[in-house]
């Protein structure tokens, strides 16, 4: 397939830090990473897909970067970033990296030298206003966590903008310093020999914010931005976070000149629906609504996710009805439109519904997504706060700390099931390996 080897990838989501740890303080690294590479080439993955592991304060689970062109030193070093993507090449996997452009963390040093003059080029990579606006609840992302759009600063006596947290200033992506800075961190990691991005956000990075406004069409930044991958390496592709309209598509694709892949956010709340209901209509009325995609063009279809499992493009009813049967508690919800459990608890456990729901994944249209311990039918930990109960630590065998870290505390610093019917001693890669009627061994079949 050459430059379209997206069309038939079989792509895992995976973060640094949860998969496993190679040197027992507790968190997981590349070369842990590496160690794991068999495990993945055997299940089948031929794309991995790994999460922020930059420099970060991780307020937001790396998605608050400090610095992009490293690597976070709890998980190791740029040589093992290295070594990780050539033993990746050599089992025929490619490797993606998230790339988060529509904000920084306030502790980046592009942040600081804002905060410190307003005359400085720093302080127009991100979007400010002397008075807060008299309609400031622009774009709400994380409900009642956010309080409005606009920050007040106390060193730079004015107010950021940001979409997300309020420690994460976006960039002003209409700057032509800022487009440079974004080149230059794409070179970086492609030279290294990265197979493309996840680009986190992007809806949001293209619209116009406070007084920064884009110039002529906001898609242009897409057509440059993959005009520059592909001038770094054919092969390398865009694959976009986007939650929008199905007939909305198009306008991230292009004519072929954009991002080569879309998460298909639509058709998995469709899923969920058809699965509450018992029913395939959901599913296949969803599919008509889609635009019929180009060679160039994929889907990336999920059932899982590494953030909440959104279901906004619902109806209040039909979220309701999907609530009603997969997440009845309050405290199975999340930001008033979706989920924060794992698919198996979901389904109960119920190894014919799961076994359902990814052969469904596997026979959709679109290159399946796999979410990091689903292939196990791992468990969630409601009882962490939001997006965290479905970030546990890779439960690799019944050894001490589910077999993903030989630290020596009591308790590891990331959680971990121990303990029910999804704990490690019940669930986990080795067990299920020497099980010919296992979860994972159907799944790799």
């Amino acid at each position: 397939m050459g430059k379209y080897w997206y069309k038939n990838a079989i792509i895992y989501s995976t973060h640094i830090e949860t998969f496993m740890d190679s040197n027992g303080d507790g968190i997981g690294d590349f070369r842990g990473m590496t160690r794991s590479l068999d495990y993945l080439a055997g299940l089948g993955v031929t794309c991995i897909w790994l999460l922020p592991f930059f420099p970060s304060p991780n307020r937001d689970h790396g998605y608050d970067i400090r610095d992009y062109l490293s690597v976070d030193s709890k998980f190791g070093t740029l040589g093992h970033f290295v070594e990780f993507l050539d033993a990746a090449e050599e089992r025929g996997m490619r490797v993606i990296i998230d790339l988060v452009l529509n904000h920084t963390s306030t502790d980046h040093p592009w942040f600081q030298e804002a905060r410190k003059d307003r005359n400085s080029k720093y302080h127009k990579y991100y979007i400010w206003l002397d008075e807060k606006p008299a309609n400031p609840q622009e774009d709400i992302i994380f409900g009642h966590h956010q309080d409005g759009n606009w920050e007040y600063d106390e060193v730079a006596k004015r107010y950021f903008y940001h979409t997300f947290y309020q420690h994460q200033p976006d960039l002003n992506i209409t700057n032509p310093d800022v487009q440079e800075e974004i080149r230059n961190i794409l070179l970086f990691w492609l030279k290294l020999g990265i197979a493309g991005f996840r680009m986190d956000a992007v809806p949001h990075m293209l619209r116009n914010k406070g007084n920064e406004k884009f110039k002529g069409d906001p898609f242009q930044f897409l057509k440059d931005i993959r005009s520059f991958v592909e001038d770094q390496r054919k092969d390398a592709i865009l694959l976009a976070e986007v939650d929008t309209e199905p007939e909305k598509y198009e306008d991230y694709f292009g004519k072929g000149d954009q991002v080569q892949m879309l998460f298909n956010f639509y058709l998995n709340n469709y899923i969920f629906l058809a699965l509450a209901r018992k029913s395939a209509a959901p599913i296949e009325q969803a599919l008509a609504k889609l635009p019929q995609t180009t060679v160039k063009e994929q889907m990336g279809t999920f059932i899982r996710n590494h953030d909440e499992l959104d279901l906004e493009r619902l109806s209040d009813s039909e979220r309701e009805e999907v609530y009603g049967v997969f997440a009845p508690e309050e405290n199975m919800r999340i930001y008033g439109r979706g989920t924060r459990r794992r698919p198996a608890p979901m389904f109960k456990n119920d190894k014919r519904w799961i076994q359902l729901v990814y052969s469904l994944l596997f026979s959709l249209p679109g290159a399946p997504v796999l979410r990091y311990g689903d292939e196990l039918g791992m468990g969630d930990d409601l009882s962490l706060p939001e997006q965290n109960s479905v970030r546990t630590t890779m439960q690799w065998s019944t050894e001490r700390h589910g077999g993903f870290s030989a630290f020596t505390g009591d308790k590891l610093p990331l959680p971990l099931i121990a303990e029910g019917e999804y704990g490690y001693k019940k669930v986990n890669v080795h067990d299920q390996m020497r099980d010919p009627n296992s979860l994972l061994n159907w799944v790799e079949r």
